[in-house]
Order: structure tokens, then C-alpha cells, then sequence
């Protein structure tokens, strides 16, 4: 059927005369309408990559090799009494010596792989150039898994097997556990384990994966877990709870919890602290103990150590005592507006290296703790509120706020210190991170306490097509090179509190 102007032009001219038989024909569930798409395409997504940021990237010279290797010199050991120089008349003093060491880090690749169909490519035309896109969202990805790896890379520090829990069944009158003799495992997480699940007892953790590249070949990534401990067994009557604790581990920052009767024991909880206390009939449906079989906290032929594995081998740790049915030891307020664990820290990089952190970075959690001890009733009278007296102006109070910068009074003639949060560290863990060496150091020698020594920086492959899809990968070849493991510090085990 052909419809020529001149019809069209009756059809107006009608609907224009206000035709009810017309006009009540076509509504806009019916109709036709215009599909309003907005382009291009909303990212809704966090690319947080602080530590990146903030670490230096550098090169070599010359060639690379297969790892970066350096000398250090950690002492220099003056001869008779270390602390005394007194020479007799006439006499030469004896030779000093040094302590040093042979250090070096292997190179590694980091990667990740997208691909676009030609169909996805046609259909987007004129509305958002998805290879643009495609490349722009796969690098965003790649930095924030470089993030991941600065923050809790794990080459070397294995957890290996908790010691059987310790339990108890403290009267509580709240408690609805049904009476029963209960079976207790546990399993620590690395910061790269309690990433992986974050600490979501529902879903549970992953122990090993095999990954299929996008060439078919496979690999496979430990998960970042300890192997299970043994268990151990508590009767519980009615009318109490059931406490567990277990000895901390160097590098766990989180402890899964499986619990039930002997053999059948599953997680009911994640915690980012050395104890947990159940007082609720337990969760069913859920990962059972025996999918634990053996520790998978390192990836020594693949990863590099990030900046937590590297204060847990050799910085100035802290890890807090275990607290009471479940809750664990949380931070504890001075009484003078500070905190007594950072102050500790702080006097202890200090009297033992002559240092102190630049930045403190800390979860959510810690950060409203922090503030919470800090403004007090008690260091009420130490504060000060400025508003400015113009006349005829209201005050104005904003609510809220936060402890911006923590104040270190060892270091030198004292200096602040900013205090910020970070996403990807777990609820209970702390980590002070000293950027660069005092004066009194060397510090045209070690410029950075750590670097990223990038073999082969960001590169971009466009795979040959076989296909009919665009592939794309970004990659890169480096290692964190920490230069000063005792410039680093970190408080774990830390209660919600």
C-alpha cells in the first residue's frame, strides 16, 4: 500500500479537527515511541589505586634479567663498644664492620584480557565507540588488580596450619544454640584470601581455581588460606553460647570459622579477628571444612610480596590480644586524645630506626574507631573549635567529621601524619607506610623505601584476529621492590570497638 503526502496531509488535517474516533486509536503503550538511550554507557564502578599512585615506578639503564637484585647495608658496627670512640695517645683503633645482605626480587607479569564482537561493534555505531571503551575499562582493571597485588601480594609468607581451636560455653541467657557436643576447625585467610571472599560466610572462599587463558592453556592461583586446623569439641547445654579462639598466625588477617558436630562441620563465620562466639542455631547449606585440604596462602612461583606481606616479615608489627567471646580487643583511647597502640607503634619504629610513617592506612572500620576514641568525653578538653564572629551571622555547626591526620611526636621534632582509608584493607588491620627515608639516612642512596621496578611497563596486545572478535590485553612486567621492610608497620587482630 503506497501512502503519498497528500494522504498524510488528510490524516492531519482531520486528527487536527479533534476526530474522538481518530485521536483515541493510538496511546503511548501502543504507539510507537522514540527510544530515549542516553549515551554513552554509565560506568558505575570504583577504580580506587592508592598505593599505586603513590609508589614510584622506575626503570634500569640497562638490561633486566629475570629478577632485580641490590646490596644493603643495614649497620655499620663500629669496633670495641659500639657506643665508644675513646683512643689512647698514640694508638690506632681497631677496624669497624658492617652487616649486610645479598636482596633480590623475581620479576613478574600482571595481565587482564577483554574482547569485542564485530556484532557488539556494529550495534554500538553511533552510540559509544566500544573499542575505545573496551581498552579504557580493561586498563581501569588491570590497575586495580596491580593495586590488589601492591597492597597483599603474597609470594613467600605461608600460613600453614592454625593450632586446634580453644573453646568454652559461657553462660548466656541471649543464647538459643541448641544443646550439643560441638566440633570447632578454623583456617586463616591472607589479605589476598579475605579479598577473594570478603569474609562472606554464605559464598565461603575458594581454597585453589584453575584458570583457562584465553590461548586454552591453564593455570592455577591459590586462594590465599591456611589449611584447617584440627578440631576440637565442646558440650553446650542450653543456656550458653559457644566461645572459640585460636593462636594468631603471622600474616592471617581474617579466620574462617567451621563449626558442627565431629566430621560434619561447615563455615558459619569469617572473622578479621583470632576469635568468634556463636548463640544462634548454626546456618545450613553451607562450605564444608573438608573442602580445606592444604595451605594455599602463597603463589611463590607468580606473585611478588605486597606491602602487607613485607610489614609482616619484617616491620614493625603489632597484633592485638584476644578479646572476650568473640568480640575481640579493639583499639584503645589514651585518654589525651590518641590511640595507645599507633603511639606504641609510632615510639617503636622510632627508638628502634630513627623513623616514623608517613601515611597511615586504615578500613572503614578503623577509621570511625580511630575518631570515635579520639573524640571522647575525656579529650574533650583538649580540642579547639575556631568559628569566626562576624557580627550578625549565626554559628554554624556541620555534624560529623573524622581524625584527619594523627600527630607523631617521636619522630624528630614531631610531624603529622595523614590517616586514609583504604578499600581493600580488611576491618581489623592497620598499615603505617613510611614513603621516605629521613634525612639522617642516606637518602640519595635509597631515594624510595620502595619502587616499582617495571621490567616492561603497561603494554597494550591486539591479537591477531581468528575470530570474528577484536581481543585485547593489557600487561605488564614488574616487581615491588621494598628496599626498607623495617619503614613499614601494621597492627592486626584489631576488635570492632
Amino acid at each position: 500500500m503506497n501512502i503519498t503526502q497528500e494522504t498524510m496531509a488528510l490524516m492531519r488535517a482531520a486528527l487536527a479537527q479533534s476526530q474522538p474516533d481518530l485521536r483515541k486509536a493510538v496511546t503511548e503503550s501502543t504507539g510507537l515511541a522514540f527510544y530515549d538511550l542516553q549515551a554513552p554507557a554509565k560506568n558505575l564502578y570504583p577504580t580506587i589505586t592508592k598505593l599505586r599512585n603513590m609508589t614510584p615506578r622506575v626503570g634500569r639503564p640497562s638490561g633486566y634479567g629475570t629478577a632485580a637484585h641490590w646490596k644493603q647495608i643495614t649497620a655499620v658496627n663500629g669496633s670495641g663498644f659500639d657506643a665508644m670512640g675513646w683512643i689512647p695517645e698514640g694508638q690506632r683503633s681497631a677496624a669497624m664492620s658492617y652487616t649486610s645482605s645479598d636482596e633480590s626480587a623475581a620479576y613478574v607479569t600482571i595481565g587482564e584480557e577483554d574482547y569485542l564482537t564485530f556484532e557488539a561493534e556494529s550495534a554500538a555505531e553511533g552510540f559509544e565507540d566500544l573499542n575505545a571503551t573496551v581498552s579504557l575499562r580493561l586498563l581501569q582493571k588491570m590497575m586495580r588488580k596491580e593495586e590488589t597485588g601492591l597492597l597483599a601480594g603474597n609470594a613467600s609468607l605461608a600460613l600453614g596450619t592454625p593450632s586446634a581451636p580453644s573453646l568454652s560455653a559461657p553462660t548466656d541467657s541471649n543464647s538459643t544454640l541448641p544443646a550439643a557436643t560441638y566440633s570447632v576447625i578454623v583456617a586463616a585467610l591472607t589479605a589476598e584470601g579475605w579479598l577473594n571472599c570478603k569474609g562472606n560466610a554464605v559464598s565461603g572462599f575458594t581454597p585453589q581455581k584453575t584458570i583457562t587463558g584465553m590461548d586454552g592453556q591453564t593455570y592455577v592461583l591459590n586462594g590465599g588460606n591456611s589449611n584447617v586446623s584440627a578440631n576440637a569439641t565442646q558440650a553446650v547445654t542450653s543456656g550458653k553460647g559457644l566461645a572459640a579462639s585460636v593462636t594468631p598466625l603471622k600474616g592471617a588477617v581474617a579466620y574462617a570459622w567451621f563449626v558442627g558436630t565431629a566430621g560434619s562441620e561447615t563455615l558459619q563465620t569469617i572473622t578479621t579477628v583470632n576469635c568468634a562466639y556463636f548463640n544462634a542455631p548454626l546456618a545450613t547449606g553451607r562450605q564444608a571444612a573438608t573442602t580445606v585440604t592444604a595451605d594455599s596462602s602463597t603463589n611463590s612461583a607468580l606473585a611478588f610480596n605486597g606491602f602487607l606481606t613485607n610489614a609482616f616479615e619484617g616491620g614493625t608489627l603489632f597484633t592485638q590480644s584476644t578479646g572476650a567471646n568473640g568480640v575481640g580487643a579493639p583499639l584503645t583511647a589514651s585518654g589525651r586524645g590518641s590511640i595507645v597502640e599507633i603511639d606504641t607503634m609510632l615510639q617503636s619504629m622510632w627508638d628502634n630506626y630513627r623513623l616514623g610513617p608517613t601515611v597511615i592506612f586504615v578500613s572503614s572500620q578503623e577509621q570511625k574507631n580511630i575518631t570515635n576514641k579520639v573524640l571522647s568525653n575525656a579529650s574533650g578538653l583538649l580540642l579547639r573549635y575556631d568559628v569566626t564572629a562576624t557580627p550578625g551571622q549565626p554559628y554554624a555547626i556541620t555534624a560529623g567529621g573524622q581524625i584527619k591526620y594523627y600527630y607523631n611526636p617521636f619522630d624528630g621534632d614531631g610531624v603529622t601524619i595523614p590517616i586514609v582509608p583504604h578499600p581493600d584493607l580488611a576491618p581489623g588491620t592497620l598499615f603505617a607506610h613510611c614513603e621516605r627515608l629521613p634525612e639522617w639516612y642516606q637518602s640519595n642512596e635509597v631515594p624510595n623505601v620502595a619502587e616499582v621496578i617495571a621490567k616492561r611497563d603497561y603494554y597494550r596486545i591486539d591479537w591477531p584476529l581468528r575470530t570474528r572478535r577484536r581481543e585485547y590485553g593489557i600487561y605488564a612486567e614488574e616487581v615491588l621492590a621494598v628496599y626498607a621492610q623495617f619503614a613499614l608497620g601494621i597492627i592486626t587482630n584489631i576488635g570492632n570497638g
